[in-house]
Formats: C-alpha cells, structure tokens, sequence
C-alpha cells in the first residue's frame, strides 16, 4: 500500500477553476465569490482587500496601506503597485525636535502617513480587473452594513482602551464600543459609519457616468480630493493623545491626500534554485528575503531536515547579516541612497557567508563602509522612549498569550494564471483615534522613520517609510508559480522564507510547509514603537523536537519557547502540474484556502 501523506491541519486545495488564500475565511469565500462571478485574480483581491478591512480592523482598514505583486498570466514580469503612502510635508525633522521627542510615536496623530489602500486598490482595479466598482465594493459594504462575528482578537484589542477611548479618543468610543463597553467577541458587529462612507464613494463615482474606468478614478479622486481628504484634514489639526503621555496635533493634512498617488514599478528580483522570487523595494522590507536568499545559495540543504537544528541555525545566521543590512541602509530610494543592487551581487554575499559560524552570532554585523556608524546611530535610539499609556505601536500589546502578528495577507491565482499577492496593513483601530464621519482610523507608518539625519529610514516629508509589509510572487521558466505572504511585522519576511524554503528544498506542499513549526530572530531593532532590540533572541514554536532546541542552545541561541502554534499565519497559492493550488495558517482560527 501506498504511504499516507503526513497529517496537516487542513489539506491542500487543488482545482483549476481558482484558489484563493487570506487571512480571514470571509475575505477567503468574497474572493472566490468574485471570480465565480466572472472576476478574475484582481477584481477578488479587490473584493477580497476591503472585506478585510472590515472583518479585521484591528488589523488594517480603510486608512491603512498596501504593497501589491501583481502578474497578469502573459506578463513578461510581475509589477508592483505601490500603496504605501508617504509622510506629510510638515513631518519636518524640526517639528518633531521642536516637541522634544527622540522617536516619533507609535500611536496616536503625529505618526500618520497618507492612506494609500484606497488609492492602490484603485490601480489594481482599474488596470488589471474587470468587474465594476460596485460590484466588488458590495460585500464589504453589507459586512459593514449588516454585521460579522467580530472575532475574539479584535475584542481583546480593545479591551484594555475602553477607558483610553472615552477619555482621549471620543470618535472611537463611539465607533468601537457597544453602550460604552468593549464588544462581545463572536457577537454580531457593524460599522454603518465605513459603510456610509463607501456608499458615498460610490455615489460619486456614478456621477462620472457609466463608463468602469472613469467611475473608479471619480471615487479615487473622491477619497483623495473630496470629502474623505477634507474630513482628515479637519480632525488632524486638534491635539490628542498619544503615546509620548502627551497631546499632539498631527501635521497629515488634505494636500497630503491630493499630491499623493499609486505608483506602479518593478519588482526586485533573485533567482534561487530555478526560480525567481519577486519583491517590493527598499522601501518595504522585502529585499531581506532575497538577502537571505543570497547566503543560503550554497548551503546543502539535503544534508539536513525541514525541521532540524541545522536547518534553523543556517537560517537563522542568514537573517542576523539580512536584517542587519536592512538597518543600516534600507529607504525610500526615492530619497536614500540605496546599495541594493551591491547588496545582492554575487561577491558581495560570498564576502558575508564566511560570516555564517557553527555559533550563534550575538552582535549585529552590516555590511559596506559606513554599515556600522548607521547601525551606531540606531542603537543609540532602539527603545529610548517607552511608551506610556495602552500598546505600542504594533498593535498586539493585548493581554493575550505572546502573538506575533500586526496585519493581514491574501494571494490568489485563477483559471488562466493571473496571480496577485498583497499584505494590507495600517489604520488598526487601536492606534490611532477614528476620523469623525468616516468612521476608520489613519495609518501610524511614519513610526518607522527615525528622527536622527542621515540614514536611510531618517523621517523625510514626502517620502515613503520603510515598511515591514512584503508580499511575495515567484515566477519559473517566466510563469507565474507561487503567491505567498503573511502577517507578522518584522517576521513576515522569516516566516515566509521558511515555508518557501520547505517548498523548494523538501517537496512540502503548501500545506505541509505553512503549519510546519516555524520560528524567527529578534535580533534587531524593531520597525514599531518603541524600537526595541534583543540580541541572540531566538523565538520558536514548542512542536520542534527537544533535541533541536537543546542543539540551538549549544550552538548558542537564546530561546524564547513559544507555544505549538504561536508564530506565522502564512497564506500561499500556486499553479504546478496543470492544477491551483491553495494553503492557509490554522494559527490564530482565522486563516482560509478556499478553491475549486
């Protein structure tokens, strides 16, 4: 008889019709209803993008970001379309020396950065989808209309600011509580004033006439010129609290939103092990994937299981060079001098892999002149000010069991070989004050920039934070091949590595490799307030063997045990073998494949 697979939480989808993979099974069934309809890839990312808006706000909504992957089936490559949105023009690094702060908050108005979801769902729709504005607007319009089990984790984040909401942020007690206390988790909630908000929208663009494109550049106008953008303006210009203990203004402003829009451009790229794996630039996090990629390039990975000591140790040291260089020079290349493409050339990386030790290294070692002063300079900062007051800027300061994730993620392929990738993120409910009439909350990104001239991810108006959001399209013989992603902050670009690596080098289905026990460095400062680093950290899932952890911590790794199924929520699409395919986290009881 032939050997049963090994077990998984869910099988892997496989069919030809479509295969759609978020981080909520309700954004996971809208997708899929999309191209039912006869949408295809884009028009359900769309669809997919603003239900999860809804269903997860303390995650990401209506004023947050998004970096996009997407390749049409006959593309020569993938195209990223960018919606991180850019500082404001009075986030001078005056103004915030003239408040007397060393990091830019986490919370509240003086983080906010335009919200660029709208605007680059907006492209995606325009030039890659089908299907009408309307349409794809419609089942985030009625979630938000006629309510969804708002799940136990967005309850548990606003739990501990119901007083804070109240007494600070009165526009989201009113839109977050239920007669002045927390919802119930699992209940029926609705958002009638995002909803409203929408329906708007929607009534402007049919002003436009019935022509698809011009009513979806009417309601991107509508949200970046009109009443969206007039309302912002409006709300950021009285203090509020944040988390420095003190009130602020914000310095966001209306003619942010209207200088602002989607760009599209391309990929970076790397070719490992027959494939060619697609980033977003230094302005996101996602070249640290292909650095990592770079070190491992001549590691024999047939010498060593998926899930070995080994196999983390290797791992793990690649990242500790990666993420280093993240550090000392990732930016906006539109405003910093980034070495990208030295960064990924071959003698660069054969120049660092002799760095990878049998030991765990326990300091941070960036590469090219000047890498270490940069790497001074931010240490200097790293966790200079504590927050004061509920949660940090990573919105997962909860009192739950230690949970890695700040956003939310979706990939879908359909029948003829379209493929998208995207991670939404920003306007979490919790960290930054409901705009009144709106109904959502402004992105917090410029948290990432640091208020000390020079460097790559200093704060500069107009220009776009290093972002830890990273989604990730591969390409083989020039197809389309896999979409993958996941929530996570810092660790998107480890988690998802992992499981790539799983895939390519030990034949895991997409299944077998996403629920695979997973871990991640902290070995660095991290991108959210307040910026705190802990060297040699290694964090790990408690479902690896005993043996692999006593192995780690002779190499010299300092564990942080985790519990079974605590890190990662990884989604992933593909099409090999005449078939989609489709896998999603069971972590966090959220995640869906679905497909047919």
């Amino acid at each position: 008889m032939p050997s049963l697979p090994p077990f998984t939480t869910r099988p892997e989808i496989k069919g030809t019709f479509g295969a759609v993979s978020t981080t909520h099974w309700l954004a996971s069934s809208v997708g899929m209803a999309m191209l039912e309809k006869g949408g295809n890839a884009f028009d359900a990312a769309v669809a997919a993008g603003f239900v999860l808006q809804i269903v997860e706000p303390h995650l990401n909504g209506p004023g947050g970001e998004v970096p996009i992957i997407a390749m049409r089936h006959d593309d020569e490559a993938p195209r990223v379309i960018c919606g991180q949105g850019v500082t404001p023009a009075g986030a001078t690094q005056a103004h915030f020396a003239g408040l007397g702060l060393k990091t830019v908050p986490g919370t509240g108005l003086l983080p906010a950065v335009v919200p660029g979801a709208f605007g680059a769902w907006m492209r995606l729709l325009r030039d890659y989808g089908s299907l009408p504005l309307e349409t794809v607007l419609a089942p985030a319009i009625d979630y938000a209309e006629r309510g969804y089990p708002l799940l136990a984790r967005a309850v548990s984040s606003i739990v501990p600011v119901v007083d804070f909401f109240k007494q600070e942020w009165p526009s989201s007690a009113e839109q977050w509580l239920v007669d002045g206390r927390a919802p119930s988790a699992g209940a029926l909630f609705r958002s009638p004033a995002i909803a409203a908000t929408y329906r708007r929208i929607l009534a402007e663009a049919k002003i436009a006439g019935p022509d698809r494109e011009a009513q979806i550049e009417r309601a991107r106008r509508t949200f970046y010129e009109g009443f969206v953008a007039e309302a912002i303006d409006e709300f950021y210009r009285h203090p509020l609290m944040d988390s420095s203990g003190k009130r602020h203004a914000g310095v966001l402003a209306g003619d942010d939103l209207t200088n602002w829009s989607a760009t599209v451009e391309p990929t970076v790229s790397y070719d490992y092990a027959g494939h060619r794996v697609h980033k977003a630039g230094p302005w996101s996090q996602g070249p640290v994937f292909l650095q990592q990629l770079a070190l491992l390039e001549k590691v024999d990975f047939s010498a060593f299981g998926a899930e070995s000591a080994a196999f983390v140790h290797h791992v793990a040291e690649a990242a500790k060079l990666a993420f280093a260089d993240r550090e000392a020079w990732y930016g906006d290349p539109a405003a910093a001098d980034v070495p990208l493409a030295r960064l990924l050339s071959v003698e660069y990386n054969d120049e660092r892999r002799v760095l990878l030790g049998d030991r765990a290294s326990q300091v941070m070692r960036p590469g090219l002149v000047g890498g270490e002063a940069n790497i001074a300079a931010i240490m200097a900062l790293a966790g200079s000010e504590p927050t004061i007051g509920p949660g940090g800027g990573e919105p997962t300061f909860a009192p739950l069991p230690s949970v890695e994730g700040d956003t939310v993620h979706l990939d879908i392929v359909d029948r003829f070989g379209n493929m998208v990738s995207a991670t939404p993120s920003g306007g979490w409910l919790q960290s930054s004050p409901s705009v009144p009439g709106l109904g959502f909350s402004i992105s917090t990104r410029a948290q990432m920039t640091w208020l000390t001239p020079g460097l790559a991810s200093s704060l500069r108006p107009g220009t776009r934070p290093r972002t830890t959001l990273t989604p990730t399209l591969v390409t083989r013989e020039g197809k389309p091949y896999l979409a993958l992603g996941s929530p996570g902050g810092d660790q998107q670009d480890q988690w998802s590595l992992t499981t790539f690596l799983r895939i390519v080098h030990y034949g895991y289905d997409l299944q077998r490799a996403i629920d695979a026990p997973l871990f991640q460095i902290r070995h660095f400062p991290t991108s959210f307030h307040p910026r705190d680093c802990v060297l040699g950290r290694l964090l790990i899932e408690g479902r690896f063997d005993a043996g692999v952890l006593a192995e780690l911590r002779e190499r010299g790794h300092e564990l942080a045990v985790q519990d079974d199924w605590a890190l990662g929520r990884v989604c992933a699409v593909a099409q090999r073998d005449g078939m989609l395919h489709a896998g999603a986290s069971a972590r966090h009881m959220q995640g869906y494949a679905v497909g047919r």
